[in-house]
């Protein structure tokens, strides 16, 4: 086995998305992350800036976006996104009020939710 390098590093987690721009506002509002600057609406690419400088996320357009259709297999997911929060109960409304639709909640340490795109994501207890 090969040593871990030590000049690459995570830069950024891209999702592949309808409107990068509508999605980047979904996950800045649930992070409490901005929008790269000079990023607008239209953009076929979006970055999500980690305000502790840690790897960031992407959004880019593809107009042929299919979402997932977990948890059948029919469109299996590719990635999907854990969130670590101190009350899953206590976040739970608020990522439906931004437009996250949810998807299983009988886990009891986590809740798997849809973003506004169909990507699959987990509110995980702390």
């Amino acid at each position: 086995m090969n040593s871990p390098s030590t000049t690459i590093t995570l830069g950024v987690v891209a999702l592949d998305c309808p409107d990068p721009y509508a999605l980047a506002t979904f996950y800045g509002e649930l992070l409490g992350w901005r929008i790269a600057e000079g990023d607008q609406p239209g953009d076929r690419w979006v970055d999500l800036v980690n305000p502790d400088g840690g790897t960031g996320i992407a959004f880019q357009q593809d107009p042929d976006y299919q979402p997932p259709t977990w948890p059948s297999n029919e469109r299996a997911q590719m990635l999907h996104l854990d969130f670590t929060v101190p009350s899953i109960d206590a976040e739970h409304q608020r990522v439906l009020d931004l437009g996250a639709r949810l998807l299983d909640d009988t886990p009891e340490t986590f809740r798997v939710y849809a973003d506004p795109a169909g990507h699959p994501f987990c509110l995980c207890a702390a």
